[in-house]
């Protein structure tokens, strides 16, 4: 049971970033990816839309993988539907992303952080809840990013420079001052593959912060708590499988441009 899948899903190609740090964590496993691309954007939908994308993709994984373990690889539908699919299914190791706030509170000097997250993500319980827990330890500039994520998923430089310059303007001055904002949480897992673009508005100096590593070392610890982490190296050096909803050859590409990943995207037929 140990040598099955972990499935792993988000909108669309940003998820690839949280992919990245899990097969650095874990390169023993395998993993079957979902870019839920013609359901997109999710940070435009409303909740009861994002429950029923992840109670469909999340059975088509049980059904189709018989995964052992599901990592929600994006920040709108973690606030969504984690606890939906946690209360669904009981005996899986669930992991869901969050803004990294509570690290950014810890880097910061300045106490000045700002969050770029899609408008879905900001306007959550789950992510009201994690800011006011935080509220006297930091004054946090939040930006709901519309635009930005689609962007990123088609590959578009220019709309990807116009947005991150709009948006990064509109939050204020980034630097190490007092004041300034000196951190940067990037609260969509699209984000990370925008930072060149990012970094035009912020300067050099402002230290990013993103939610794949933490996510991929509490897979880990939960694989390992249930004794399901694989116990035999890899045979073959492609250890993930792509499925897309959208345009499968969008996702090959992306993969291959950031991930250095040769697979093939295939349909997602729930």
């Amino acid at each position: 049971m140990s040598n099955r899948p972990i499935g792993v899903f988000d909108s669309g190609v940003g998820g690839l970033s949280v992919l990245r740090a899990l097969r650095a964590e874990l390169p023993h496993e395998t993993f079957i990816y979902v870019a839920d691309s013609g359901h997109a954007p999710y940070g435009e939908r409303d909740d009861g839309y994002l429950i029923d994308r992840a109670h469909a993709i999340v059975n088509w994984f049980t059904q189709s993988h018989q995964i052992k373990a599901l990592v929600v690889a994006c920040n709108t539908a973690t606030a969504a539907a984690i606890h939906v699919l946690r209360q669904a299914y009981p005996d899986m190791p669930i992991v869901g992303i969050e803004p990294a706030l509570k690290p950014a509170v810890a880097q910061s000097k300045t106490k000045v952080i700002g969050v770029m997250a899609t408008r879905s993500t900001l306007n959550s319980d789950k992510f009201k809840r994690l800011l006011a827990s935080l509220d006297d330890q930091a004054r946090f500039v939040l930006q709901p990013c519309s635009g930005l994520a689609p962007a990123i998923e088609e590959f578009n430089a220019t709309k990807i420079g116009a947005a991150c310059a709009e948006y990064t303007r509109a939050m204020g001055t980034f630097g190490s001052k007092s004041g300034e904002i000196d951190t940067l949480v990037l609260g969509c897992t699209h984000y990370p593959f925008a930072e060149a673009s990012l970094r035009l508005g912020t300067g050099p100096t402002v230290t990013y912060l993103e939610g794949g590593s933490p996510v991929a070392q509490q897979t880990r610890r939960l694989l390992a708590g249930v004794n399901q982490l694989s116990a035999e190296p890899l045979t073959d050096a492609i250890n993930v499988k792509l499925f897309s909803s959208g345009y499968p050859p969008a996702l090959a590409s992306a993969a291959r441009r950031w991930l250095n990943l040769e697979a093939e995207a295939f349909s997602l037929r729930e």
